[in-house]
């Protein structure tokens, strides 16, 4: 009966922060998805955030539990985990999304849920916890997923503006504008599970950043348009930031996970 009574208040603290991270993770995300349905007026803020919440909910019925799996037993060694690494590892995303969302820098959500599993996992068990496999797959994608997203974005537009060259702009405008909102259903689609990058990493079971790819795509349309259309300064900071994302949760998740251990 007292084991009962003590894993009760665990559980509701585990759920508590999961859905806190949840919360987190679509304030990071949700503006990537609708942004540009919203900014071209597609579609009013209310009815964009509803759109993008229902491809997210379907994503795992096209994708199934690929990316899911990765995070769960491929990055550390599924035996060590218990509430307490889980709670570590919720703790130091959230706290990384926190501070990211608070200097206005786009990080990736499910990289700082790595980060911290591993933070948590090596607290606990040392370095032998890391599965190296499943950590490679992450951490290449921080490379491919946004420079993948730059060239398909990059050749896209300049496919597309040598086929509408002589379009009307109302032509233009009013195909786009529905467009979009397939567009912005791929997105939510890929980000539950920009679109076709997050598609074939999901199907791989890769947990690549939607951040990390929409900033690539964004960049590649600049760059398609001049290359002085960027902001090189403002993009090499976003990728210092997508570099140090999971070492960072990772030490405060190790903080997070010694802290609990001094409450036990």
């Amino acid at each position: 009966m007292d084991a009962v009574a003590l894993a009760l208040p665990v559980l509701i603290a585990l759920i508590t922060v999961a859905l806190a991270f949840d919360f987190l993770n679509g304030l990071h995300d949700a503006a990537n998805s609708i942004a540009t349905i919203v900014s071209t007026r597609v579609l009013r803020p209310q009815h964009a955030v509803i759109w993008a919440a229902f491809f997210n909910f379907i994503a795992f019925l096209i994708f199934g539990a690929h990316v899911a799996e990765t995070v769960g037993t491929g990055i550390v060694a599924a035996e060590i985990v218990d509430p307490r690494v889980v709670f570590g590892a919720l703790t130091g995303a959230i706290a990384w999304n926190i501070i990211t969302w608070a200097l206005g820098i786009p990080s990736s959500s499910s990289h700082a849920l790595i980060g911290g599993l591993v933070g948590a996992g090596v607290a606990k068990a040392g370095i032998e916890a890391i599965v190296w496999g499943g950590l490679a797959k992450t951490t290449a994608a921080i490379v491919l997923s946004p420079l993948t997203g730059f060239i398909l974005a990059l050749l896209i537009f300049l496919i597309a503006s040598w086929v509408f060259v002589r379009y009307t702009p109302f032509a233009v405008d009013r195909l786009f504008r529905s467009l979009q909102l397939v567009s912005a259903s791929l997105y939510s689609i890929g980000h539950g599970g920009g679109a076709i990058t997050l598609f074939a990493a999901t199907e791989l079971g890769i947990p690549v950043s939607t951040t990390h790819t929409i900033t690539g795509c964004i960049i590649g349309v600049g760059a398609a348009r001049r290359v002085s259309a960027v902001r090189w300064k403002v993009a090499n900071n976003i990728v210092v930031a997508w570099i140090i994302t999971i070492p960072a949760s990772a030490f405060i998740a190790a903080l997070a996970y010694g802290f609990v251990g001094l409450l036990e």
